[in-house]
């Protein structure tokens, strides 16, 4: 059992048709056929939605994916085409509302991965591969692959798992000249945006990507290279065969595993409220990676 400790109510705002409530973003339809998405301060870990939000963390993520939006811009296009708030809507949502185009979105997690770790290294270290893909023999936790490869994942529901899939099931699912475009495209995308942390003393071991249609054309969606998307390590701690430190919210992972937040994870309860020193800290790293990517400060 999984999925949302405490499920918000949408938020009613005249004009706008509430479509879904996700882990982070709520999603609303405009007059104007154009989707609304606002990105809140929710934060989720095993596959819980927590009932404790982490400030600032919407605005970081929205602002974030905004810039490298920006950065990708002549590689794919994006769906974004504007961030004002609509009438009526609560003030809150100033700096994580995106204003997006309707596209006919690919039912697959498009991940790139560019350093074993998390799922990958479990595949890898039963069978030596990632998503079916053959890799050396000696890799270990943290260990930058000979090149960046496509793994891709079937999307979950909330409080389900993603699951990985070989690179022909999803060209079984979704055509072979489709799936090419979805390879071709994310790995185009992380390797520009490795190349662009690295100059910022950051390592992006892996990412995912959701890509939709629009005319034919396939365009970036969702958020992109965001903490909640990607694993970034700072360059300067990063040493293969350990667990690399990272800016997400692994502070949250681990206060809820360790005794003193008292939670089984295997048992079917709930996880329990954040201690504000946990909320710090998780604000503190998601803003320091805002902030060290964009070379931008924070308000």
């Amino acid at each position: 059992m999984s999925g949302f400790v405490e499920k918000p109510q949408p938020i009613e705002v005249p004009g706008l048709v509430h479509l879904h409530t996700g882990k982070v973003r709520d999603l609303y339809r405009n007059e104007a056929g154009d989707l609304v998405m606002v990105a809140s301060d929710r934060i989720s870990a095993y596959d819980w939605v927590l009932p404790t939000e982490i400030p600032d963390k919407g605005r970081v993520l929205t602002q974030l994916s905004l810039w490298w939006f920006d950065q990708l811009r002549d590689l794919v296009p994006h769906h974004v085409i504007g961030t004002e708030v609509p009438e009526g809507a609560p003030a809150d949502w100033a700096g994580r509302t995106l204003v997006c185009k309707s596209l006919d979105m690919v039912p697959v997690e498009c991940v790139a991965r560019g350093y074993l770790t998390g799922s990958g290294l479990v595949e890898y270290n039963a069978s030596r591969t990632v998503c079916g893909l053959a890799l050396p023999e000696g890799l270990v936790d943290g260990s930058e692959l000979p090149g960046p490869i496509f793994t891709p994942a079937t999307k979950a529901e909330v409080g389900e798992h993603d699951e990985n899939v070989s690179y022909e099931e999803v060209a079984r699912q979704v055509g072979a000249e489709t799936a090419a475009q979805l390879r071709q495209a994310t790995l185009g995308v992380y390797s520009r945006a490795r190349d662009i942390a690295r100059d910022r003393g950051i390592v992006l071991a892996d990412t995912k990507f959701e890509f939709g249609f629009e005319g034919g054309a396939l365009v970036l969606a969702d958020e992109v290279l965001t903490p909640d998307s990607s694993r970034f390590w700072p360059a300067d701690q990063w040493q293969p065969g350990r667990t690399q430190p990272s800016y997400d919210k692994q502070f949250v992972r681990d206060w809820l595993t360790s005794a003193a937040s008292g939670w089984d994870r295997g048992s079917e309860q709930p996880p329990p409220a954040l201690p504000q020193e946990v909320v710090e800290a998780t604000r503190a790293k998601y803003v320091e990676a805002y902030e060290r990517l964009t070379g931008l400060g924070w308000s």
